[in-house]
């Protein structure tokens, strides 16, 4: 199987410009994918451009990943209501190296092989022109009509809840096919790669390197990921699922996956992941035979979660989501970080006590009625302790004259109270 038959039976390609596939045939091709560098990490909606580059290496490719510090600078009006905020170049640059570091888990930078992976920022050679040249150079040889005939620039420009299209974002595809033209005479990049919202920009890029050059180039592009819902791929209700730890959690990256529908588990098995062919269909047969053990979903979400953090995350990750369903889970829930606690108890009701009220200790009534009125009355916490409905940390309350200090404390700050089967509380001592 090529590269080409490789993506195609995942369901990764929406077009693919004629001769693409001979040319990958015929030698070792290099091909990019650029990435905004709007923000220090990578979010869930740029892996399909990634994992393209990741089976575009494996099949003995070589991959160049660029990183937009120029037209970071402009905004791509593909796709877009408005223009995005412009970024400076100290914070384009802390991006930039921020992204590479993710970027290493997927391609291999390091290697003396040929096709070792290449990052490259369009910053770099787009500063160095100026605006005559760059019109002499680059804008004399793409027409007005050619641009304009673009579905991204026709669908701003009829769009009547704005003023219209700046001259900033009109020339966007200019910037983005010189940045092929570019790689194509630098590193003989032949192949430009992105979302289907794209196709537009990349053919801007490949018609300027004929014009220019010569020369031919060609383009593929995946389709935008949607959800069998509607609803937008890798948003939630708290925003992007992103890669960096800090702003999204092993375990809440682990639950985005985990928690996908069964149509979208099998879409995204396939385009998430290297899973070879055969284990996959087997793994959709026999998730069909029992979907409620979701097999689909959780060999997703431990391959994604696996790639991107290590296995040390996902194993917390895949301890952590058993505290809420597991028994005998108490040393478990000790061991989790502070964040990882969050993310698990993520809005469920808090309270506040002083900690030093538990350098000697609080009574278990005083603390679930009083201090912190998680019962209404000392009388129901009296009943529903003796109905062995209390936990304290995932152990159940079985003494109404039990009391709880420091020692309870989890991370050295907070106390789990759970109440009936489904209710939690955390306890926050400070």
């Amino acid at each position: 199987m090529n590269f080409v038959e490789e993506l195609r039976w995942r369901g990764m390609i929406h077009d693919i410009m004629p001769g693409t596939e001979e040319q990958l045939e015929k030698e070792m091709t290099t091909a990019y994918v650029g990435i905004d560098p709007t923000a220090d990490s990578l979010h869930i909606g740029h892996l399909v451009g990634v994992m393209m580059l990741r089976h575009f290496q494996a099949f003995g490719h070589r991959p160049i990943v660029l990183v937009g510090g120029a037209t970071g600078m402009i905004g791509d009006p593909s796709m877009k209501s408005q223009e995005r905020n412009l970024l400076d170049e100290a914070t384009l640059h802390h991006n930039q190296e921020c992204i590479k570091k993710q970027l290493s888990r997927f391609l291999d930078f390091d290697s003396e092989n040929e096709n070792s992976a290449l990052l490259v920022n369009n910053y770099d050679w787009m500063k160095k022109f100026s605006f005559l040249e760059f019109i002499r150079d680059v804008g004399k040889h793409i027409t007005v009509n050619y641009m304009m005939a673009k579905d991204s620039v026709k669908k701003r420009l009829s769009n009547e809840t704005r003023e219209g299209l700046s001259f900033t974002e009109f020339t966007y595809q200019l910037v983005q096919g010189y940045d092929f033209f570019h790689l194509y005479q630098e590193y003989g990049c032949k192949l430009q790669m992105g979302g289907s919202d794209q196709w537009g920009n990349i053919t801007t890029g490949t018609e300027l390197i004929r014009r220019k050059s010569g020369g031919e180039a060609f383009a593929l592009t995946c389709p935008l990921i949607t959800k069998a819902d509607g609803g937008k791929f890798g948003k939630t209700e708290s925003g992007n699922v992103w890669l960096d730890p800090e702003r999204t959690s092993p375990y809440s990256f682990y639950q985005f996956w985990l928690n996908t529908s069964d149509s979208d588990a099998e879409k995204y098995i396939k385009i998430f992941t290297r899973i070879e062919r055969e284990e996959i269909e087997d793994l959709i047969t026999r998730h069909a035979e029992a979907p409620h053990q979701r097999l689909l979903q959780k060999r997703l979400a431990e391959t994604v979660t696996r790639l991107v953090h290590g296995d040390d995350a996902l194993q917390m990750a895949m301890d952590a989501s058993q505290i809420l369903f597991g028994k005998n889970v108490t040393d478990t829930l000790r061991k989790l970080d502070e964040k990882t606690l969050l993310s698990v108890f993520e809005g469920v009701p808090t309270f506040n006590i002083n900690r030093q009220e538990l350098n000697s200790g609080i009574g278990i009534i005083d603390l679930v009625a009083e201090k912190t009125g998680i019962f209404p009355s000392k009388g129901e916490a009296r009943r529903t302790i003796k109905g062995g409905g209390v936990g304290i940390n995932k152990e159940k309350v079985g003494s109404e004259e039990i009391t709880v200090d420091l020692s309870d404390l989890l991370n050295d700050k907070y106390i789990l109270v759970q109440k009936g089967k489904k209710n939690y509380y955390l306890i926050i001592a400070e």
